[in-house]
């Protein structure tokens, strides 16, 4: 069985290449030339290019391309790419596989996630590989793990959320001048990000979110991520913060990728959960 995902498991394709699964770079555009996650430019490039006033946004890999991996895989495929909803890529998987006559070896699940959750998937599906498990059985353990993931994200620039959609214009510039904190969080189907809290600081902001975490039920049966746009030292205040509520629950650090950090911004921060 091929284990097949995509860079917003904050893996790139030679990492995976290490663990011996196929990950399929996102891509960014910036001034109509395509870069691909990890291959053609990295999460701290992408800074500079925002910090020189570029104004990126991202396209998924191409049909074509998600394709040529799949046709050149005889044996069965377990496909974990980021969420429906918070990317086209899992729709192009869906129109890739159709085109392809033989394609009852390609199994697309429906991560509802991205990043800290969605890496967890590839490594729960890894182990769970290695242990001998079918495909079915793989599939229906990541599920109850798909169910319980739960994610936030703290902006630093209103911009980036008003490009998005995500706030009106009005919003991000009053936003900016009275500088409050919003909390984005997933819809209950996990399709669409909405608000969830606003506050006057980042720290209560993330108490918000270590509140709902508790109402949750997040213990040490659950991972804690934290995700940043090139901002490690804010990101480890905010472990620390969780940290203090959440002593047992195992916690990683990562830094997003170029495309996920188009989306929210440098400065940014996602605090994620899923149930191993």
């Amino acid at each position: 069985m091929k284990i097949i995902a995509d860079t917003p498991t904050l893996y790139s394709p030679a990492e995976g290449r290490e663990l011996g699964i196929t990950i399929i770079p996102a891509c960014t555009i910036i001034d109509d030339q395509v870069y691909r996650d990890y291959e053609d430019i990295s999460s701290e490039a992408i800074l500079q290019k925002i910090e020189e006033g570029a104004v990126p946004t991202t396209s998924q890999p191409a049909i074509g391309d998600i394709i040529e991996v799949f046709e050149s895989c005889p044996d069965e495929m377990l496909v974990l790419p980021i969420g429906d909803g918070l990317s086209g890529t899992y729709q192009n998987m869906e129109g890739a596989k159709n085109m392809i006559e033989d394609n009852s070896r390609i199994h697309i699940i429906d991560t509802k996630t991205l990043a800290g959750p969605q890496r967890y998937l590839v490594q729960k599906a890894l182990k769970l590989r290695e242990e001998g498990k079918d495909i079915l059985t793989i599939m229906r353990r990541l599920q109850e793990s798909i169910e319980t993931s739960v994610s936030f994200v703290i902006p630093s620039d209103f911009n980036f959320l008003k490009r998005s959609g995500r706030l009106t214009p009005l919003a991000a510039k009053l936003g900016n001048i009275i500088k409050i904190v919003p909390v984005m969080t997933q819809t209950e189907d996990k399709k669409r990000i909405t608000p969830f809290v606003i506050k006057r600081s980042k720290r209560k902001a993330v108490e918000a979110i270590i509140e709902h975490l508790k109402h949750l039920g997040v213990d040490e049966n659950y991972i804690i991520s934290i995700s940043h746009g090139g901002v490690i030292e804010d990101a480890k205040a905010v472990m620390c913060q969780i940290k203090e509520f959440f002593s047992r629950t195992e916690m990683q650090l990562f830094m997003l990728p170029p495309s996920l950090m188009t989306h929210g911004g440098p400065g940014c921060i996602v605090i994620q959960a899923i149930r191993k």
